[in-house]
């Protein structure tokens, strides 16, 4: 196969309506309710995420890149030859995969994410920067992913999972357990992974990077319930909900909430439900790890550390983990 003339190839395996239809449904049981975050991601939602990213309160995404760009070659060394194939979990731009890329040379990239109009885009920039590279798209949910696809580029390759952004921080230890143990099981016996974590830091400039001046995280976390009248046969009036982000000591993270405004009922994936005044719908969390806390975490999941690499100011980490009983990455 000659790689130099590949075209970034893409696999839809989007949840069924009827299977988010009933994850709506379940989340609006919960107390306080809350969705999945990645129904946040319609094509509007990447959008608007992308103009979180570019918001001066928000620095994680600029952050991650600089480490990212400082250390792929130091990555790179600790994980020595044969360059593994890489999986990046949440594919939404091509910034973070880009010095990766450069310092690795995988044979093959393999984009998993629930947008695909994003994982589009990032595939075909990656494939155009990176033409001797296999570059694949999937479109899934890959914490509910049964198995990846059969393809020939993944077969008897080390795999590399790259997960950045902090987005383990959108679940609770319970679920963030579960998806590191969902992780290990499509890298694979002898997969590694490359995971970002955003620490904790001053209360004031946590909240106001969740909820920046221009107004662009509370236009991204109502857009939801657009998303949700469309889809899910939802009647929302988005004038009766305001955003608000706080952070929560005792959970160590932010809560991103839409608020109702007044009692209402509305209509939803096929049923009702009625909101008092000043109830909270959560879009999303966001829990923020020391790297002391998200290594324990990781080691309930059978991860164990290979490497950490910090930015000056101990904002952000990125941490190389192996499988506890797997063979060792080449650190020399």
């Amino acid at each position: 196969m000659n790689l130099t003339s590949q075209r970034p190839r893409l696999i839809d395996l989007h949840p069924a309506p009827a299977d988010i239809s009933a994850l709506v449904r379940a989340g609006m049981e919960r107390r306080p309710r809350q969705l999945p975050a990645w129904l946040l991601y319609d094509a509007e939602g990447s959008r608007l995420f992308e103009a979180i990213c570019e918001q001066p309160e928000y620095s994680l995404t600029r952050t991650e890149v600089a480490l990212l760009e400082t250390s792929a070659a130091s990555i790179a060394a600790v994980l020595g030859p044969p360059a593994p194939v890489m999986l990046e979990f949440g594919a939404g731009n091509d910034r973070k995969a880009g010095p990766l890329l450069e310092a690795l040379k995988p044979p093959a990239y393999l984009a998993l994410d629930i947008s695909r109009s994003a994982l589009e885009t990032t595939c075909a920039s990656i494939q155009a920067a990176h033409p001797a590279t296999s570059v694949l798209g999937v479109c899934c949910d890959y914490n509910a992913l049964a198995e990846l696809p059969a393809l020939p580029e993944l077969a008897g390759r080390r795999r590399l999972g790259f997960y950045p952004g902090s987005s383990i921080g959108n679940f609770d230890p319970a679920e963030a357990r579960a998806l590191l143990s969902q992780f290990r099981r499509l890298l694979g016996p002898g997969g590694l992974l490359l995971i970002g974590i955003d620490q904790p830091k001053a209360v004031q400039r946590l909240e106001a990077a969740y909820d920046d001046a221009a107004g662009a995280s509370a236009a991204f976390a109502l857009n939801l319930l657009n998303r949700l009248n469309r889809d899910l046969d939802g009647d929302f009036d988005p004038h009766g909900f305001r955003y608000r982000a706080r952070w929560q000591p005792e959970h160590s993270r932010i809560a991103m909430a839409l608020v109702s405004q007044r009692q209402q009922t509305v209509r939803l994936a096929g049923g009702r439900w009625t909101f008092a005044a000043g109830e909270e719908l959560i879009s999303e969390y966001s829990v923020k790890y020391s790297p002391e806390a998200f290594l324990t975490l990781a080691a309930e999941a059978r991860w164990r550390p290979l490497g950490r690499w910090s930015d000056a100011a101990g904002d952000l980490s990125l941490h190389l983990l192996g499988q506890t009983g797997a063979a060792q990455a080449d650190s020399t």
